[in-house]
């Protein structure tokens, strides 16, 4: 009831605020991310979720630290599972975005970045997560349509990437007989 995934390890991120009075969550956007770009592991995902990333650790972070965003969840490359805003809230994840002639995609939306890239084959380990939480989901929200982050601003962004495989997730998401 307050949105949280019980098998999530949660990280509370503050770049989230309430979401429109009487929406309904309609809508799942797959993000991809990889910090540094093209580089799995460490913590730098978290820290930037969390506003402590250091522009000085890295030349990329130097364009992104002073950046406010968020997701709701975070499957990193084993299938861990890490939540950062409740479900109930609004994550900053899709910035300027449109789906199906609906604008704000954030205020209707829950946002799973997978760890990887637009180009490195995502892992078994994090299909079956991302499976197993669209089903926990669709139990609970009125979710319409899965969408990737290059489905609703097509003109910014390009994940999760020709590297994912959305045969494979509708296969793992579709109901069992």
């Amino acid at each position: 009831d307050r949105g949280y995934a019980n098998l999530a390890r949660q990280i509370r991120s503050p770049n989230c605020d309430a979401r429109p009075p009487g929406t309904f969550i309609t809508l799942v956007v797959i993000h991809g991310i990889s910090l540094p770009p093209g580089e799995f592991g460490g913590d730098a995902i978290a820290r930037l979720f969390t506003n402590r990333l250091d522009p000085m650790e890295h030349p990329y972070y130097a364009s992104i630290a002073h950046l406010h965003v968020s997701s709701h969840f975070l499957v990193r490359r084993d299938g861990r599972l890490l939540q950062f805003v409740s479900c109930n809230e609004r994550a900053w994840h899709a910035g300027v975005s449109r789906f199906r002639g609906r604008a704000h995609c954030n205020d209707f939306s829950i946002g799973i970045e997978l760890e990887g890239t637009d180009h490195v084959p995502y892992e078994t380990a994090q299909y079956a997560m991302l499976a197993r939480l669209l089903r926990a989901l669709a139990r609970r929200y009125p979710i319409q349509h899965v969408a990737g982050h290059s489905d609703i601003a097509p003109d910014r962004k390009t994940d999760p990437g020709p590297a994912f495989e959305w045969a494979r997730l509708r296969r793992l998401t579709a109901p069992r007989r």
